[in-house]
């Protein structure tokens, strides 16, 4: 008897911390799209709380107040854009896979986001939505930064990575991706004779053909 019990309760706690986590999720989805389409100065806890079918005495459970559940729609968007990255970083691939498969996920994110969030970029933009863009994009490169480093480091250990050439890439890597983040953003690769394919063979081939050491070169 008493197994079973525990087995309740144990299936109680899992279907009550499920549906905390969707509503929680249900809230920062509602929240997100109030802050795209009304900015977020003009959202209100009660607006949230409308267009979610939620009482505001439930938005007070998850969330202090707006600035709280602003931060959580930051922390969720950032998070989003760099878990492919987290995933390649954190896999068994060897150091030199594991940065080719790095680069080539990249290059896939800022194409994928381009092509679907154009309208809605320029949406939120109108609405002066633009601040809330730019502390994702802030929060997003640095974790992409945490990311790229671990890699680098745990490369250089293995004997994989040039040691000097590890310490420079960095700061290469960044500049490097903020100039073809703007072009996709810009959509002027032919402006500046090149297209978008032939940019992202070179950079990854550069970039590998540079930090990889002779004796593991792929």
């Amino acid at each position: 008897m008493t197994g079973t019990i525990c087995l309740d309760v144990s299936r109680g706690l899992k279907i009550s911390i499920t549906m905390v986590s969707k509503t929680r999720e249900r809230l920062l989805d509602v929240a997100h799209q109030l802050f795209a389409s009304n900015g977020v100065e003009r959202t209100t806890m009660n607006d949230i709380a409308t267009a979610s079918d939620k009482g505001r005495r439930t938005i007070y459970t998850y969330f202090k107040n707006k600035k709280e559940i602003y931060e959580a729609v930051i922390e969720r968007e950032s998070e989003a854009i760099v878990m492919r990255l987290r995933d390649i970083v954190a896999s068994d691939m060897d150091p030199a896979t594991k940065l080719r498969r790095f680069l080539e996920a990249r290059f896939d994110i800022v194409e994928e986001t381009v092509k679907s969030s154009a309208t809605s970029q320029i949406i939120s933009y109108l609405t002066l939505d633009y601040k809330r863009l730019e502390r994702v994009r802030i929060l997003a490169v640095a974790k992409e930064m945490d990311l790229i480093k671990q890699m680098i480091d745990d490369g250089v250990a293995k004997g994989f990575f040039d040691p000097t050439q590890a310490a420079l890439l960095p700061g290469v890597y960044q500049m490097i991706f903020q100039g073809i983040d703007y072009c996709h953003l810009r959509r002027n690769f032919a402006q500046l004779n090149m297209t978008a394919a032939g940019i992202r063979s070179s950079v990854i081939d550069f970039i590998n053909n540079t930090l990889l050491l002779k004796s593991t070169t792929i």
